[in-house]
């Protein structure tokens, strides 16, 4: 609660300072009396120096009648305010050129602020309107319920930036539509005991399939690319030892186990 004050007076640590800590309550006293408010003299801070003794807040008791303070040792927290407080006007009112230093900075603007790393930190997730909108948002996407609303607020953005963006949409809509599939005419190779997880196996086993086929042409045309440059005239290769897979017509890819072959036309063949 005092941070702010802490900073304008250049204090040390001004986001750990505790002032219910005994010994770190006294120094910062000293400190705020020899730098700032200055109320004594040099040699009448004796007392207040003297930080292990035991007549210690009897002293501080006498400050703080000494500069007026309204509260008592009793309500530290609101007389640190108070000390605090005196200690700006003093630093600002009787020193202007603090305040002409930060009158002459520029305006700070929207292009040097830094962006949060991620924005969802900042969130109050034990807020009920927080929690009714994320609520919404789930049911509406049909994302499955989490306890925490933050992990489903991290699905539903995941969603929207892979699913709903203009570029996702447009994507989708230049997908052509598959032809339809008899699931009893593939086999599975095993059987869970429950028809409508075999659909499900069958349905993803189809799916990787699918993706497989994409990756072996992304790879064809990958090799095919290579090739053309080692075919080109101008291409240098000699003391250089090419991958035996530019060279045969068969890849293997190592895939949950098993061995795809991926077969390709061979740039160099004539």
């Amino acid at each position: 609660m005092f941070r702010r004050k802490l900073t304008a007076l250049d204090y040390h640590n001004p986001s750990g300072f505790d002032c219910n800590d005994e010994t770190e309550f006294r120094n910062f006293i000293v400190w705020l009396e020899d730098q700032k408010i200055r109320h004594y003299k040099i040699e009448d801070r004796g007392n207040l120096r003297n930080i292990p003794s035991s007549e210690w807040p009897k002293s501080f008791e006498q400050y703080l009648q000494d500069v007026n303070c309204p509260f008592s040792v009793q309500e530290r927290q609101e007389s640190v305010d108070w000390l605090l407080g005196l200690a700006v006007r003093f630093e600002y009112g009787d020193n202007g050129s603090p305040v002409e230093k930060y009158k002459n900075c520029p305006p700070a603007t929207a292009t040097k602020a830094e962006k949060p790393s991620d924005p969802l930190i900042h969130l109050d997730s034990n807020n009920p309107d927080f929690k009714a909108g994320v609520m919404g948002l789930a049911n509406m996407l049909k994302i499955q319920r989490h306890d925490d609303y933050l992990v489903m607020l991290k699905a539903i953005r995941i969603l929207i930036q892979e699913r709903l963006t203009p570029e996702a949409i447009a994507k989708a809509r230049q997908s052509k539509e598959g032809l339809p599939v008899a699931l009893d005419k593939h086999i599975l190779g095993f059987d869970t005991g429950d028809a409508t997880l075999n659909e499900a196996a069958q349905i993803l086993r189809l799916l990787h399939i699918e993706e497989l086929r994409d990756l072996q042409t992304r790879i064809n045309e990958a090799i095919v690319a290579v090739q053309a440059i080692i075919a080109d005239p101008k291409t240098d290769t000699s003391g250089t030892q090419l991958p035996a897979f530019l060279s045969n017509s068969e890849v293997h890819i190592e895939d949950i186990g098993r061995t795809v072959p991926i077969y390709y036309s061979s740039a160099n063949s004539r």
